[in-house]
């Protein structure tokens, strides 16, 4: 059976996921649009030098983005230009721009049956648009994931232990409000110790110390949506930390896959991390709503 995957945006993101897909072989072919044709075709061809190279299975061809409606998932890696002034709440800068290209997207692609895998930022407020405009059935949001990641890579060089070694999840926004679930942290199954405000801190800095050494961050996002991609399309089985619908909200929380199938379960909170979660609902509650009038 023929795997395809789409792609839609052929920014830094979008580059960066593709020959991290092509590579991986996960994918018999790669369909790729962005903003316009002659992007997507460049990508192409820049990809086709690639799997020449490599010897890679993987096809891949430029299209229009309902020419991607076959395909088993979709990355939308979109981005609008905006200049971002934020000091606080960075991804959510792009909100206004981003939320009218996910909305007419959404629109295009209404009734899409595959698995979409929503990038663009701030990433809850748009897999929620996504999902709302589209009809679509299985919209999941990529930040989370990254955000566990990095906490388990922190985590591990604070305690000379190996990331995997290390259990624990951030759920809620990808942003600001991120809660860090250190009660159910564990070491080879030990509970440790964590000290959750320096991390917290070290998680907010860390995406702005990468941008501004090498202007986005790139490889990290991409690691992670190749890892999503292998338990959506039923190559894995495991629990990843995805934006998904929960109680009303739309927020990261900790989804189990099993033969490509997810479910979201959240994990034992305490009274701090309990609150702090309603908190990240709220906050994206009240910041979707302000998108409403945005078309």
């Amino acid at each position: 059976m023929t795997t395809t995957i789409g792609i839609i945006g052929a920014g830094a993101i979008g580059q960066t996921v593709s020959n991290t897909i092509l590579a991986s072989g996960i994918a018999d072919r790669l369909l790729l649009t962005s903003r316009t044709l002659v992007q997507s075709q460049a990508l192409t061809d820049d990809l086709a030098d690639m799997r020449t190279a490599t010897g890679s299975a993987t096809v891949p061809s430029a299209c229009r983005p309902e020419d991607t409606i076959g395909a088993a998932a979709l990355i939308i890696a979109i981005r609008e230009r905006f200049t971002n002034d934020n000091r606080t709440d960075i991804r959510m800068a792009g909100a206004e721009a981003n939320a009218r290209a996910i909305r007419h997207l959404g629109h295009r692609l209404r009734g899409y049956p595959g698995t979409v895998l929503i990038v663009t930022n701030p990433v809850d407020l748009m897999t929620r648009l996504f999902a709302e405009a589209s009809g679509c059935a299985q919209v999941y949001g990529i930040g989370s994931n990254l955000d566990t990641a990095r906490y388990r890579h922190i985590l591990s060089t604070l305690l000379g232990v190996s990331a995997d070694e290390i259990q624990g999840h951030v759920i809620g926004e990808h942003g600001d409000s991120a809660v860090i679930c250190a009660s159910t942290t564990t070491v080879n199954g030990q509970a440790v110790a964590i000290p959750v405000r320096d991390i917290r801190e070290t998680l907010a800095h860390r995406p702005g110390l990468i941008s501004s050494g090498v202007g986005r961050t790139r490889s990290g996002p991409a690691g992670v949506v190749l890892t999503t991609l292998r338990l959506v399309l039923g190559r894995a089985d495991g629990t990843t930390e995805l934006c998904t619908e929960w109680n009303g909200h739309w927020l990261g929380v900790p989804v189990t896959f099993t033969a490509g199938r997810g479910e979201a379960a959240l994990p034992a909170l305490n009274s701090t991390e309990a609150d702090r979660f309603t908190a990240s609902g709220t906050k994206l509650d009240t910041a979707y709503q302000n998108l409403a009038t945005i078309h």
